[in-house]
């Protein structure tokens, strides 16, 4: 229950779906949160309010993580207020899909502004505090899609299949510091964003799925629970799926 206690965790998108999952569920285990929204305030304090009834300390950051300046600017609010940092979450991410050939050079570089450049702004941003300290987990929030692709989502494929590629390397440069980093990729998780879809289509995929159903923001927030303890300290470089067996 407290695998994190007196932990420091940093989360960008932390206010819907998958985001506010992992928030939420590092809370639980005892963690202090800073994490970061985009637009909406209200959601972003109800968050807040949620993460301090658990008894933590919380902290929410309006920050468009595609920005250096406006990620540098909320890494350093987010270690003055916790005291340091411990666990990094990069979750931020859109998708803009369409079919490769009606896909604009707007929707492709929006995305991968959005889902792999905001990756290299917050690790570098975060760098220097955890080499000072020689420790810390980097959890990135990829997809099974960087994986295998899809149809309609090349811009997207290509930002997770980067950001896994871009994990790998991180834990090589930094594993000698102590500093691990790990990406975890999600399969069909049920969310708001999911639940306006056609039912029809969301059956059919879920017959690609061998356990037949969707995943939860919590089955991907267990697992950067258990990346972001000490339990997973021989763990880095790796690609996790939390897809139901989607992906093999």
């Amino acid at each position: 229950m407290n695998q994190l206690q007196s932990k420091k965790a940093f989360v960008t998108g932390g206010t819907r779906g998958i985001g506010k999952g992992i928030v939420l569920a590092l809370a639980e285990a005892g963690a202090d949160v800073a994490f970061t929204y985009r637009s909406s305030v209200s959601e972003a304090n109800t968050i807040k309010e949620a993460v301090e009834a658990l008894g933590r300390k919380a902290l929410a950051i309006q920050c468009d993580a595609a920005s250096m300046l406006d990620t540098q600017t909320a890494v350093d609010s987010a270690i003055e207020f916790l005291g340091g940092l411990d666990i990094v979450v990069n979750n931020a991410g859109i998708t803009r899909d369409n079919l490769l050939m009606r896909m604009s050079e707007e929707q492709f570089n929006e995305v991968i502004q959005n889902n792999l450049n905001s990756v290299f702004n917050v690790t570098k941003a975060v760098m220097r505090q955890l080499l000072k300290q020689k420790s810390g987990s980097i959890i990135n929030i990829s997809s099974v899609v960087g994986i295998s692709g899809n149809p309609g989502q090349a811009n997207y494929a290509a930002s997770k299949a980067g950001m896994n590629a871009f994990t790998k390397s991180v834990a090589k440069e930094l594993g000698s510091r102590n500093i691990r980093c790990n990406s975890i990729a999600p399969g069909f998780i049920a969310t708001e964003m999911t639940d306006v879809l056609d039912q029809e289509q969301v059956a059919k995929w879920m017959e690609s799925v061998p356990l037949r159903r969707s995943g939860s923001p919590q089955d991907v927030a267990n697992l950067v629970v258990f990346l972001g303890s000490d339990a997973s300290a021989y763990i880095t470089g790796q690609v996790i799926n939390v897809c139901g067996g989607m992906q093999m």
